[in-house]
This record gives structure tokens, C-alpha cells and sequence, in this order.
């Protein structure tokens, strides 16, 4: 009743609006300071979650060497970025600035029907008909549409733009998620005490939940997509496609959103059928089919028993991370949307019913 009357108090009151208003110049002088650095810091956090599985087996390997176990993974990840992601990456940025300046010029170079379609069996001559119907349609309505399409072309060639500073991104990301590693119990007990203290009951449950969630998303999302779409880019440059980087890029966009990469595998396998001999075309057609169906063998392995995260939900992470953190946004808006998704739906859970337990795998 003191401590009450002493807070009811004018000074009491007035001691205590200083205090809170300090507390919050703090808080928000702080926020400021490290706003440029929270998309970085954000993915470093994600990278160091989703690998430390890997990092743990690594340093118990090397005789319980966790800086050495750090150094090795994190040059393993950069060669990655570096070498083909990067090859892609430059790919897909000359894709995107010519299919931009086409856009802007209103003068879109569009492919008339080959004319060796007409001597396929059955469906020949009348996809042929199709084809050429369909192209002087659409060339009709995109010039029409020209002047309207000209911001699109400025938006395009502004994400073409930020990709070099995204890759530098993605580099830093890496490069601190390496010093996380090494200190990956401390962090853990640190976000553990902060939790225990905003929901002291379920701070552990939900301390499992966020690390098996951003496992699930970082591997069996993020993960196989890129690994599909550097796949596919592979693909795409030996079979002399053009603009294979930005067809990459869309493979990586649909395999996120879980749509599946077939909405390009089709046609760009009947584009080799009908640009390369058969030998060729079997050996492509061949490999895509099987990176195409990757997805439905690597996600069931890394994934367990499934992610609950709706598909919506991942979908809006993509849109709102990329607008708002650029192409680094691209993978962290999905992973950190599905994290509180999952936090709420437990939460919920937890408050309407009794505390269940989780149903997605710790890998």
C-alpha cells in the first residue's frame, strides 16, 4: 500500500513519466540506429536457426571445434551465393532490364509459330494455327496497352536495380550468421528469459514452436525452392534458353508460394522440342522433369510431418517482404509471416482450449 501511495503521489507520477519517457527516447533512438540493418540482422537470425542442426553435427565432428565448424559452413553458404546464385542472379537481372525496356519502348519482341510444328502428328497444324492466332492478339493488345505498362517497366527495372544491393545483403546476412553460430546456447537463453517473462507458462513452448517453424520454412520452403530454381536456371542456360536467369527467378517465386514450377517446365520443354534434336531434347526433358518433381521428394524429407502455415499466408509474406525490405525481403517476409502465424494459432490454442503440443517436427 507504500509503494501504491508512493506512485499516486505527484512525484510519485512525475518520476515516473520521466522514467518511461527516457525508456522510450531509448527504445526508439535505438530502433532507429539499427533500422538499416534489421532486414540483415533479420536473415542472419534465420540462417543461424535453420543451420545450426548442421553447424552442431559439424562441430561434434571436428572434436568439438565450434569456430572451426562456423568458418567451414559459412565459406560452404558464400560459395554458394557467390558462384551459381550469383551467375543466375546477373541472368536474371539482364532479363528483367531488356523484358523492362521492351515494356517501356511499347515494342515487346513476341515469337511467331515455328514452322516445323505443322508436320507434328494430330495436334500439328492446329497448334500451329493457334499459336499464330493467339500471337497477333497479343501483340495487338500490348501495343494498345503500351503507355499503361510504362510504370510497370519503372518498377521492374528499380527490383533489377536493388539486386546488387540484396546480394550484398545476402553476403553480410551470411557473414554474421557465422558469428552467431558459436554463440547459438547464450542467444537461445537469452530469448528464453525474454519469453519467460512475457508469457511465463508457455515462453518454452513457444521458443520450440518459432525454432521448428523457421526450420521448417528456411528448409522446406526457402530452401528447396532456391535449390530447385538453381537447378532449373542450370538447365535453362544448357539448353540455350534465353533470359534463363529471369525464368529461374520465376521458378524460385512459384516454388515458394507452393504453386510448382510446371506453369514453366511446360513451355519451355516444348520449346526445346522444338529447337533442339532429339537427343538433346530427351536429356533436357529428362533432367527438368526430375528437377521439376524435386520439390515433392526434398519437402516431405526436411519437413517431417508438414508445414501448417496456409499458403496465403506465405504468398502475403513474399509480397510484403519484398516490397518492404527488397529481395532479401523475398525469403525472410515468408518465414517470419509463417513465425507468427504459428505463435497466434498456438496462442489461441493455448488461451481458448488447453496448451497442445506442437505438431511440427524439430529437425
Amino acid at each position: 500500500m507504500k509503494t501504491l501511495h508512493q506512485l499516486l503521489s505527484t512525484d510519485g507520477v512525475i518520476q515516473l513519466v520521466i522514467r518511461l519517457g527516457f525508456l522510450a527516447l531509448l527504445i526508439l533512438w535505438t530502433f532507429l540506429i539499427i533500422k538499416p540493418f534489421v532486414a540483415i540482422l533479420t536473415w542472419s537470425a534465420v540462417l543461424a536457426v535453420a543451420f545450426y542442426p548442421a553447424f552442431s553435427w559439424l562441430a561434434k565432428h571436428l572434436g568439438g571445434r565450434p569456430r572451426t565448424a562456423a568458418a567451414i559452413l559459412t565459406f560452404v553458404t558464400l560459395g554458394m551465393i557467390i558462384g551459381p546464385a550469383a551467375w543466375l542472379g546477373l541472368s536474371a537481372v539482364e532479363g528483367i532490364r531488356d523484358l523492362a525496356t521492351q515494356i517501356g519502348s511499347g515494342d515487346l519482341v513476341l515469337q511467331t509459330a515455328p514452322e516445323q510444328i505443322k508436320s507434328w502428328p494430330l495436334i500439328g497444324p492446329w497448334l500451329y494455327d493457334f499459336w499464330n492466332e493467339a500471337y497477333t492478339n497479343i501483340r495487338a493488345v500490348l501495343r494498345q496497352a503500351a503507355p499503361y505498362l510504362k510504370p510497370l517497366a519503372g518498377m521492374m527495372l528499380s527490383f533489377a536495380g536493388d539486386a546488387g544491393i540484396g546480394t550484398l545483403q545476402f553476403l553480410l546476412s551470411v557473414l554474421v550468421a557465422g558469428f552467431l553460430f558459436p554463440h547459438g546456447p547464450q542467444l537461445v537463453g537469452a530469448v528464453r528469459g525474454f519469453l519467460v517473462r512475457i508469457v511465463p507458462e508457455q515462453g518454452e513452448h513457444f521458443l520450440e514452436l518459432a525454432g521448428a517453424t523457421i526450420r521448417a520454412v528456411a528448409q522446406g520452403v526457402i530452401g528447396v525452392a532456391v535449390v530447385q530454381s538453381l537447378l532449373a536456371g542450370i538447365g535453362f542456360k544448357f539448353a540455350g534458353l534465353p533470359s534463363a536467369g529471369l525464368l529461374a527467378i520465376i521458378v524460385l517465386l512459384l516454388s515458394i508460394v507452393q504453386i510448382g514450377a510446371a506453369i514453366v517446365m511446360l513451355p519451355v520443354l516444348i520449346w526445346i522440342w522444338m529447337d533442339k534434336d532429339i537427343t538433346t531434347a530427351l536429356l533436357l526433358t529428362i533432367y527438368l522433369v526430375a528437377v521439376g518433381l524435386l520439390d515433392n521428394v526434398l519437402k516431405p524429407l526436411v519437413m517431417g510431418r508438414g508445414l501448417t502455415t496456409p499458403t496465403l499466408v506465405i504468398l502475403i509474406g513474399v509480397i510484403g517482404g519484398t516490397l518492404a525490405h527488397g529481395i532479401i525481403g523475398l525469403f525472410i517476409g515468408p518465414i517470419i509471416l509463417s513465425v507468427a502465424w504459428e505463435l497466434g494459432a498456438a496462442w489461441i490454442r493455448i488461451d481458448g482450449t488447453a496448451p497442445v503440443a506442437h505438431n511440427i517436427v524439430d529437425h
